[in-house]
């Protein structure tokens, strides 16, 4: 922070039609953030969790800041829009204080009668954002040293019992030094832009951090005006001669989906991230196609990969090269668990294109295991495992002490499943999402954009899922959310669906419409699979003409 205020950038915060409403130099950040930080030093303890709603505004980056000069580690909490009603957002706030230990939330005035009635159990103070009802009095604040605790980041996956990764000033050092000159190769002129929540990893880190560690100017548009406005993202890459920002797949195609012919110029994005989820080539490409005529570059799309437990990013893409896609036969490698390149031989619709997403960072060592532990080779697909000076210290969970992320020897199991293509890695999904159908691996995603594929503009989200209905009988679910009410219509979407679903899965899959915005997203935005399972088998979910995709499931 403070090499930052030594500079004459700063953030700028834009409204949904792309306003300037308030700007903020890092010089203006710094007094702010210390003039904070002696408050907060003299009514907290150091070392206190202080939980944050992350607002997209200058209270927050202040309060975020001032938590670092009083050696306090901050929570960024979300807001109630990431969640799918009060009752839920109550729960999961609950939660996540309980879970982290917080001994505080700052968050805004028009957001604590909800915060008090989400902690009503729980000993815990409530100030405002801005931090303008904090005690007067002030003491020396003292900031983090390079091993302490920085900051507190709930995974997105998080619900009942909240995970709360810890990262400590070395490993957000590490990992922003990567960032800035491996990853992204940070230059003189630079300008990030980014709509990215700042409640998750890529916003924070990616968006936040590592551009105030460069010195580069930022300009934030919130994610609720992003949803009402896409074309505000790119009008302010275009007025502003942006250079640096990222989105997940989805972000791209609302871009394309809202597009109504605006005059744009966006040659200077020299790089385009794509990152938070699965990399969907066909969403990419009809950006680039759509935008071609503005100046964008097919080649400054940067596919990358990360997680919140490597504080964020683990690999890049090579800068302005654009999508390196590896087209793969699906049944062969649900068959054998190898990435086994389409051919002339591959059934017609049988083939799915992975996109790479690079090599790992020279700081990040990583490695593809079977489910014994051993090392795979190339396109052998497997379990992802890190190890690397960025990683987290720990998390916490469910009031005890700070558990390790990784084993003896370092390694972090990720979670995730990929394979290598010559140096670069490949993920493929979540292993807890893997559907085992007759002995074959399904990728959920596979199943899903079948249904994106054959529905088109008539469908949105879509979750695939397996159920068990005996000890030794399972069924594929497919949750289709849907823009038609005509019956008729909606009856011959079920069919081709389902027997499109089919054709990928190798076996029958029951297909149910659901209303749009039906399927549960994490605080990030991304689809949860394992909650939509949970709202389906529970009943919350308003499945339609279920004797329909009986039917459909039932096509040969």
């Amino acid at each position: 922070m403070d090499y930052a205020a030594t500079g004459q950038s700063g953030i700028n915060f834009y409204n949904s039609e792309g306003l300037l409403t308030r700007s903020l130099s890092y010089r203006e950040l710094r007094d702010r953030a210390l003039n904070m930080a002696g408050r907060m030093a003299a009514r907290f303890s150091r070392g206190a969790r202080i939980g944050v709603l992350a607002e997209t505004s200058p209270d927050f980056v202040t309060a975020f800041m001032a938590c670092q000069y009083a050696g306090m580690v901050p929570a960024p909490l979300s807001l109630p829009a990431a969640f799918g009603g009060r009752q839920t957002y109550e729960w999961q706030i609950s939660n996540m204080v309980r879970s982290a230990g917080l001994s505080a939330l700052l968050a805004p005035p028009a957001l604590h009668e909800i915060l008090l009635s989400a902690t009503a159990n729980q000993s815990i103070d409530l100030f405002d954002l801005s931090g303008d009802n904090l005690p007067p009095e002030t003491a020396q604040p003292i900031p983090h040293g390079p091993d302490e605790l920085s900051y507190i980041q709930f995974s997105s996956g998080s619900t009942s019992e909240p995970k709360g990764i810890v990262a400590t000033q070395a490993s957000l050092s590490a990992n922003c030094r990567a960032i800035i000159q491996e990853g992204l190769q940070v230059r003189a002129g630079d300008r990030a832009v980014s709509w990215l929540p700042l409640y998750h990893d890529m916003g924070l880190i990616g968006f936040l951090i590592a551009p105030l560690y460069s010195q580069l100017s930022i300009d934030f548009l919130s994610p609720t005006d992003f949803a009402r406005r896409p074309g505000t993202w790119l009008k302010l890459i275009s007025a502003n001669k942006g250079t640096l920002s990222y989105s997940p797949s989805f972000g791209y195609e609302l871009c394309v989906r809202r597009h109504r012919g605006e005059v744009l110029d966006l040659s200077s994005w020299r790089a385009a991230g794509i990152g938070g989820d699965m990399v969907r080539a066909d969403a990419l490409d009809q950006f680039s196609e759509t935008f071609a005529g503005s100046g964008f570059r097919r080649t400054s799309f940067v596919a990358s990969y990360g997680l919140a437990e490597s504080t964020l990013a683990v690999s890049f893409a090579p800068l302005e090269t654009g999508l390196n896609t590896d087209q793969v036969d699906v049944t062969r490698m649900q068959a054998s668990g190898r990435a086994v390149p389409a051919s002339d031989l591959t059934r017609d619709g049988a083939d799915r294109s992975f996109v790479s997403c690079g090599r790992p960072l020279p700081s990040t060592e990583l490695k593809i295991v079977d489910e014994d532990g051993a090392e795979l080779g190339f396109r052998q697909i497997g379990r992802i495992l890190i190890r690397s000076a960025s990683l987290a210290a720990g998390y916490f969970r469910a009031d005890r002490d700070l558990q390790p992320l990784t084993d003896e020897s370092g390694w972090l199991d990720t979670g995730d499943l990929g394979y290598w293509l010559g140096d670069e890695i490949v993920v493929t999904g979540r292993s807890k999402d893997m559907i085992l159908s007759n002995g074959r691996n399904i990728w959920p995603q596979d199943i899903e954009w079948v249904a994106q594929k054959t529905g088109g503009r008539l469908v949105a989200r879509s979750a695939a899922f397996e159920i068990r209905e005996a000890a030794d009988a399972s069924r594929i679910i497919l949750l289709v959310e849907c823009r038609s009410q005509e019956t008729d219509l909606r009856e011959t979407l079920i069919s081709d669906i389902a027997a499109a679903a089919r054709s990928v899965a190798g076996a029958p899959v029951s297909v149910e419409l659901v209303s749009i915005k039906t399927l549960p997203v994490t605080s990030s935005g991304k689809l949860s699979r394992a909650a939509s399972r949970d709202a389906y088998l529970s009943g919350r979910i308003n499945q339609d003409k279920a004797e329909a995709s009986t039917r459909a499931a039932a096509l040969p």
